[in-house]
């Protein structure tokens, strides 16, 4: 229980002075204790800003330029009958013309309905957002509370108060079935296809309380292809017909229509149709992806650079409550940010995230020299300048070797550029998450930290010091109130003892 603490003593002395002075000393402990805390929070605030520039450079930059996209000097161009396919280069077309003519699309294994009675006698006319009982009475059959279809040995029950929309969804849904319906509401036909492109892949339905009829069961009679009179029809290959330059034609069959020919990806799209695709290499893209990437690795080692050479000064210490009184805030602002600097100098996280950035591009520096990327002159710590005129020559002229530095080349175990930097700025963003608890995946300025980081438990461990020991000092100075609280009782008891005797002795 804290003491009552008088003001205003009699004997004239300044008590509350007397003790704010005498505390001054016992606070020197505390304020050191605080002082490192707030050193510490600093730091690990400056840890969270170079986290969120390596989870920056890592998810947002290097994701970017390892697609293939971002380093792609080749582009593709269908003349003819563009609605036969359409089609894409990789970086590892090799500028083959093709003329392709589509004789057979692809077609997994698939079940058709005949078609559901949508509306009748004028009445309203159904959607995909009716019911299966508003089906069930349009085509003035049984009512039936809830359906159940077996597609691929998967039993999947639907309640009849499910829209069709939903019931698709259900279907399509459910994972042993590994299928994909659709249904036309023009038509009302309802399709259900295996979502696999093999002639493995076999596709078996059965209706257990005529789900199927609510859309005019099976396809009747069969269909040309529906060998089984089920109204199943089986898988089909893609096949296509190659004529090339030199007038050569050769028949080709794939598993689906998603094909790739000379680096070229191909979609299929239409049957007897017949077109030219032709591919021709520009740099611009990949020279804009190298230079952009070449920025952002040159913007990261500068600042880790900077963190870890930056200038500490210990006469510059987190300022107590007591001095920041004493101060404007400008005066506060500006002794914090000397406070603040220096912070990270020579920090082993930041230097070893330095030697093994330098060290990745140091492996691939003869190539990377070959292109017209080098390292600047030895003070300026490795930063990476271009030589565009060369890097786009070799872009134009050898563009599958240059992106293979970068992006890794196919069929390789030796990763690109990108990769290894990515595993580089994986490890440092790990070790920063150990050691000051920030987040591995967000570069979010505000994120929380983790509190069973290191650096998390010992400003735990000195929140629960400095809480000790401020209760010890509240002990302290009601102690000092509570002696000077007796001296003051004491002098006036002297003081009444005395008047006391004077007047005695003046009578």
């Amino acid at each position: 229980m804290a003491t009552l603490r008088v003001s205003g003593f009699s004997s004239g002395l300044d008590i509350d002075s007397i003790v704010k002075s005498m505390m001054t000393a016992k606070r020197v402990p505390i304020d050191k204790l605080t002082q490192q805390k707030q050193s510490m929070e600093w730091q690990r605030d400056n840890y969270r800003e170079i986290n969120s520039k390596f989870v920056d450079f890592k998810t947002n930059k290097l994701t970017a330029y390892q697609k293939s996209t971002a380093m792609n000097t080749q582009s593709a161009t269908v003349t003819g009958d563009t609605t036969a396919f359409k089609a894409e280069a990789s970086a590892d077309a090799n500028n083959v013309n093709m003329e392709i003519k589509v004789t057979q699309l692809a077609r997994p294994a698939t079940l058709q309905t005949s078609g559901a009675t949508m509306s009748k006698d004028g009445g309203t006319r159904l959607t995909s957002s009716s019911t299966l009982a508003a089906l069930q009475k349009q085509s003035g059959g049984t009512e039936v509370e809830t359906y159940t279809v077996t597609i691929n040995n998967t039993k999947i029950s639907l309640a009849s108060n499910l829209t069709i929309n939903e019931a698709v969804a259900k279907i399509n849904g459910t994972d042993g079935a590994n299928v994909m319906a659709r249904f036309d509401e023009i038509t009302g036909k309802l399709s259900i296809e295996s979502k696999t492109y093999s002639s493995t892949a076999k596709l078996t339905v059965s209706d257990d309380n005529s789900f199927l009829k609510l859309f005019g069961g099976k396809v009747t009679p069969a269909a040309e292809d529906d060998t089984n009179n089920d109204g199943i029809f089986d898988y089909k290959p893609a096949k296509i017909e190659v004529k090339s330059a030199d007038g050569t034609t050769t028949a080709l069959q794939f598993d689906s229509n998603s094909i790739r020919l000379n680096g070229i990806s191909i979609t299929l799209l239409s049957e007897n149709k017949t077109a030219t695709v032709t591919t021709s290499t520009d740099p611009a893209k990949a020279l804009e992806s190298i230079k952009n990437f070449v920025s952002d690795y040159n913007t990261l080692l500068s600042t880790l650079t900077t963190k870890v050479n930056e200038e500490r000064d210990s006469d510059y210490l987190p300022l107590t409550t007591e001095q920041k009184a004493e101060m404007s805030e400008s005066q506060i602002e500006a002794w914090e940010k000397r406070a603040k600097s220096g912070l990270l100098r020579n920090d082993e996280i930041l230097k070893s995230t330095i030697v093994a950035m330098r060290s990745a591009l140091t492996e691939k520096l003869g190539q990377l020299s070959a292109f017209g990327i080098t390292t600047g002159q030895y003070y300026e710590n490795g930063k990476l300048t271009i030589d565009e005129e060369k890097l786009n020559k070799a872009l134009t002229e050898n563009p599958q070797g240059v992106v293979s530095v970068f992006q890794g080349a196919s069929g390789s175990s030796s990763p690109g550029l990108f990769s290894k930097l990515t595993t580089e700025m994986t490890n440092a963003i790990e070790k920063l998450s150990i050691r000051a608890g920030t987040s591995k995946f967000s570069a979010d300025l505000t994120a929380d930290f983790k509190i069973d980081s290191m650096m998390g438990k010992e400003l735990s461990d000195y929140t629960k010091r400095i809480s000790n020991m401020q209760n010890r000092l509240d002990d302290y100075e009601d102690s000092l109130y509570r002696r000077f609280t007796a001296m003051e009782t004491a002098i006036n008891q002297y003081n009444s003892q005395s008047s006391s005797l004077a007047s005695y002795m003046s009578s």
